[in-house]
């Protein structure tokens, strides 16, 4: 008969660290988790950036102004803040399984009906729909990661699941203006919409709280909960809103979350008029940013649980990271004067990346600061927050593009964002330490 495995948390006789011990038993089916969590991003954001890959077509076909663009971008954004709070909310309350399925379900009847948008008021109901829905990708992912992985492992798996956006970002211009180009933009919404129906199977199949897991080991159970147990209630949001703390979160997310709406909508538009690409051209460059972006987002949260293995403090890690971030993307500033297309490429590669990696460690504070019980609320709020400030980008976007026709001022923006964020989350946690919030 086999001997039984030993209790990974039991002290080791020989005095090994039985962290270590439960780590080098654990499983790696939270991974799997993570890799569910990966793709619905990538969904998200094929559906997401779909309407800025097809800009241009849809601009000629529609007669869509740049006011025309930036105000069903703003309902988006609208529609993204109030579905932000609400779903941070919601997978506080019913759980990170139904929480996603809901929103997921939501986005993709919306994403579905923008092919059948014939005027901008049509298609801005459709972007609002879509963006009430889209809003519960990122409350349910980081709720999953923060119920499924330990403190020390919460940047890097974050990291890896927000990788999705970039490969949603890199497979929309090579797929999306194949498809329109043979069946035309609004069968091009309607069959990405139908085939990501797929992933909400595997979801409902496979994900459950770990307690509740039959694949989950008894080492690794062991290893999601070496952190001290938390408050299982939720916390309201009229206790959680005087707390510093989140508003440490949620302005960091005011300042950086424009800034990647402006990459992620205007960048193809950009990228055509700058370098005279067409539909088909400029999908070779946007890949190449979006794959630097890939990069930036597994570095970022690496670089930091690296630096706390290292022994450096949790404030340490994450400030230290979010600094050299934002000085990489300082040169976004001269993208505009840039002749040579793979230049300017190269240059906002980098800033879309060092977004990727500080956007990665802003990610984890709900979860470094707040109990379990209140990430998805706190997370909620930050993106909220953050889309309020979508809402003013979009508008400045608009306005600028219509009446002076440079996108020299936006570049400045972005910039500069980051190291506003950063001070904001310094200036409101200097420690980042743990808050304690009573339950209701």
């Amino acid at each position: 008969m086999a001997t039984p495995p030993a209790d990974p948390i039991r002290p080791d006789p020989l005095g090994a660290d039985p962290i270590h011990k439960a780590a080098s038993r654990a499983g790696r089916y939270r991974w799997a988790i993570v890799a569910l969590l990966f793709m619905a991003t990538v969904i998200n954001y094929v559906d997401r950036q779909m309407i800025g890959v097809l800009k241009p077509t849809l601009s000629e076909d529609l007669g869509w102004t740049e006011t025309d663009f930036a105000n069903v971008i703003f309902f988006f954004q609208l529609a993204y803040a109030i579905g932000y709070i609400g779903f941070g909310r919601i997978v506080d309350v019913i759980g990170a399984r139904f929480g996603y399925a809901i929103a997921f379900v939501i986005w993709q009847v919306a994403h579905i009906a923008h092919g059948g948008a014939y005027s901008v008021t049509q298609f801005a109901m459709a972007r609002f729909g879509l963006g009430i829905g889209e809003a519960g990708n990122f409350p349910a992912g980081i709720k999953a990661v923060t119920e499924w992985f330990p403190a020390k492992e919460r940047a890097f798996a974050i990291g890896v699941f927000n990788a999705g956006a970039n490969v949603g970002a890199i497979i929309t211009p090579l797929v999306v203006p194949m498809l329109t180009v043979a069946y035309g933009w609004r069968m091009a919404f309607v069959v990405t919409g139908v085939v990501s129906f797929i992933w909400l199977g595997f979801w409902l199949v496979m994900y459950r709280r770990p307690r509740e897991h039959k694949r989950v080991s008894t080492g690794e159970l062991a290893w999601i909960e070496q952190d001290p147990a938390d408050p299982v209630q939720p916390i309201a949001w009229k206790k959680l809103v005087t707390v510093r703390e989140t508003w440490a979160y949620a302005l960091g997310k005011f300042f950086i979350d424009p800034i990647w709406w402006f990459f992620l909508f205007w960048l193809p538009g950009y990228l055509g008029t700058r370098y005279d690409l067409d539909l088909l051209s400029f999908g070779p460059p946007l890949v190449a940013i979006y794959l630097l972006s890939d990069v930036g987002s597994i570095a970022g949260g690496w670089f930091s649980s690296r630096l706390m293995a290292r022994g450096r403090s949790v404030n340490y890690a994450r400030k230290m990271t979010m600094l050299v971030c934002a000085f990489a993307v300082t040169p976004v500033f001269f993208a505009q004067s840039i002749d040579n297309l793979w230049l300017a490429v190269l240059v906002i590669g980098v800033a879309t990346a060092a977004h990727q990696a500080f956007s990665a460690n802003l990610y984890t504070l709900p979860s470094d600061l707040f109990p379990r019980a209140a990430v998805g609320s706190v997370v909620g709020i930050g993106g909220t927050v953050g889309a309020i400030g979508g809402m003013l980008m979009a508008k400045y976007a608009g306005y600028v593009l219509d009446s002076i026709g440079s996108y020299v001022p936006l570049f400045v923006v972005a910039g500069s964002a980051y190291f506003l964020a950063l001070l904001a989350v310094h200036l409101l946690s200097p420690r980042l330490a743990r808050v304690e919030v009573a339950q209701e």
